[in-house]
């Protein structure tokens, strides 16, 4: 049944968590300005379509979402994609295709299909986040250095190409600006983390551009130069001319739209699930993300979905409910409206440092690294999928990096089923549980939860939920794994969301009979020293000890 989440708050609503969603509301509305312009910027299209996403898009996400504080709007996961179809079918294109994604972004919640985007693996996420990280840093290098380049084409190897044959044009004053720019971002954060680095970046290289210019007679491009005027209203509501052939052309693309969306809309709201304590209806976000794509390109938008920094700025700021995301939109249309017209001020080359920023943050750099550590398949699809997202398409890189991962998946199965078929006596290097079965009783507060079999991008769902059945009043959570055979990057990421989950509850982790491909795992990937060694038990007899221990340690 459809059911937003907004219908659930309501029930309780007081004047005091309106005030909260207001507060929040408020604040994300202008965190949003900036990153809406450039995203609709990077995208290859006119910066007020990003304005008119972060307005329709965010108010459908929040009014219909499953999310009690999921932000949406235009995001730099789309800028790959949309800076394709633009190229080659122009916006009405764009507008096609993006229908074609909310109808399908429907028809997967309507049919419960909110799960299966779980089982894409962490690898194949981390890998493609990473690629259109690295193609939005490329699209940029223009602006900051303020490059004479005319239109850029859209794949990677043609932009480095214009970028060398260009470099003769570099503007010394852009690039200052850029650098200058980009450093007050990266600092910022030390001197205030409620106000963000991009807003202010954007108001002062307004000001300082705005003045040397008038002054010094200093010139560097901005939104009006290139883009001409910002309209201060919505436009009027309009379809596309549909044709079966560009249908069928675009249907591809549609796929690709959708997917992305599901996946950054449903891990966004992961994340605000973790941080809020609350859990989300994907099924029912997965409808609001439909609804959401269908109207923004009728209003003259482009794609939108979760956006995770800016969900994450909502919940910091007191957001409590989708109200929040309503006067958000709201905020963002009354800026519109009053002080649109000054956005053709704003300097390109502060708006690429926007960007380069958020290409840092999407490049996931740590996660990068922690799977890089790790066992070489997993290596292998991330690279994959890393490197065919920047150099051939995103689509493709999703399709290879779940073929690889499933041939990756199969080969392990059948390495680690004849080892499991040996003697205990030939298996070496891990920590063994002994055969023998003792009899045990089990404390109060220590609850034990048994994995049988392996724990992988496909049964990670079925291990968080049984984690959240451990309830709070348990001290002691004993995983027992003498079952669990195999452990890929994605359940080395379960556990450390289990752990971050216990230790916000005051429950301690403590592993059982644990095998040699996860501990193997676990010392290559630093798991070992975040659960604890002395929390690593050989057997549920040393285990049990050791959660008695604990207890009489509290």
């Amino acid at each position: 049944m459809f059911k937003p989440e907004i219908i659930n708050t309501m029930k309780n609503y007081s004047a005091k968590t309106f005030l909260s969603d207001l507060t929040a509301g408020i604040i994300v509305g202008i965190v949003a300005l900036p990153l809406a312009i450039a995203f609709a910027i990077a995208s290859g299209v006119e910066p007020e379509r990003g304005l008119f996403t972060a307005i329709i898009a965010g108010f459908c996400i929040s009014l219909f979402g499953g999310s009690r504080v999921q932000i949406g709007g235009p995001t730099g996961a789309f800028a790959v994609i949309v800076y394709g179809v633009v190229a080659k079918y122009g916006y009405s294109g764009l507008v096609t295709a993006t229908i074609m994604a909310g109808i399908l972004l429907i028809l997967l919640g309507a049919f419960k299909m909110g799960g299966l985007v779980k089982f894409i693996p962490y690898t194949i996420v981390t890998g493609f986040t990473a690629g259109i990280a690295v193609t939005i840093f490329t699209g940029q290098i223009g602006d900051f250095l303020g490059l004479t380049t005319g239109k850029m084409p859209g794949d990677f190897i043609g932009k480095i190409q214009v970028y060398a044959s260009t470099i003769g044009t570099i503007n010394v004053y852009s690039f200052i600006l850029a650098a200058v720019s980009l450093a007050i971002i990266f600092l910022w954060p030390k001197i205030n983390k409620k106000i963000p680095g991009s807003l202010i970046v954007i108001i002062l290289a307004t000001v300082v551009s705005v003045i040397l210019e008038r002054t010094a007679g200093l010139k560097t491009d901005t939104i009006g130069s290139r883009y001409g005027q910002i309209p201060s209203m919505l436009p009027a509501p309009s379809l596309p001319a549909f044709s079966i052939e560009q249908i069928k052309a675009l249907f591809p693309t549609a796929v690709s739209i959708a997917v992305l969306a599901a996946i950054e809309s449903l891990l966004s709201a992961v994340v605000a699930d973790g941080m809020i304590g609350s859990k989300h209806d994907s099924n029912t976000e997965l409808i609001a993300q439909g609804i959401a794509n269908i109207a923004s390109p009728i209003f003259g938008g482009i794609p939108a979905t979760g956006a995770i920094a800016r969900t994450a700025t909502n919940i910091k700021n007191g957001g409590k409910t989708p109200v929040a995301g309503i006067i958000h939109a709201v905020v963002l249309l009354l800026i519109m409206l009053l002080l649109g017209k000054f956005a053709v001020y704003i300097p390109m080359a502060a708006l690429s440092a926007v960007l380069i920023n958020v290409a840092w943050n999407m490049a996931g750099i740590p996660a990068v690294k922690a799977l890089l550590s790790g066992q070489k398949s997993d290596i292998a699809v991330l690279s994959v999928t890393f490197l065919i997202t920047v150099f051939i398409d995103l689509t493709v890189a999703i399709e290879v990096g779940l073929g690889f991962a499933a041939f990756f998946f199969i080969k392990k199965m059948i390495d680690v089923s004849e080892i499991q078929s040996n003697s205990r006596d030939d298996i070496t290097g891990g920590i063994l549980e002994s055969s023998e079965e003792p009899e045990f009783d089990i404390p109060q507060n220590i609850m034990i939860y048994e994995i049988d079999g392996p724990l992988f991008f496909g049964t990670v769902r079925k291990f968080e939920l049984a984690v959240e059945r451990a309830g709070v009043n348990n001290k002691v959570l004993i995983l027992r794994m003498r079952h669990m055979i195999y452990l890929d990057a994605g359940g080395i990421r379960a556990l450390e969301q289990a752990k971050a989950a216990c230790d916000r509850r005051g429950v301690t982790i403590v592993i059982s009979g644990i095998h040699t491909q996860p501990y193997m795992l676990f010392e290559k990937t630093g798991m070992a020293d975040k659960i604890g060694r002395d929390n690593i038990c050989a057997n549920i007899t040393a285990a049990i000890t050791r959660a008695k221990t604990i207890l009489n340690e509290q």
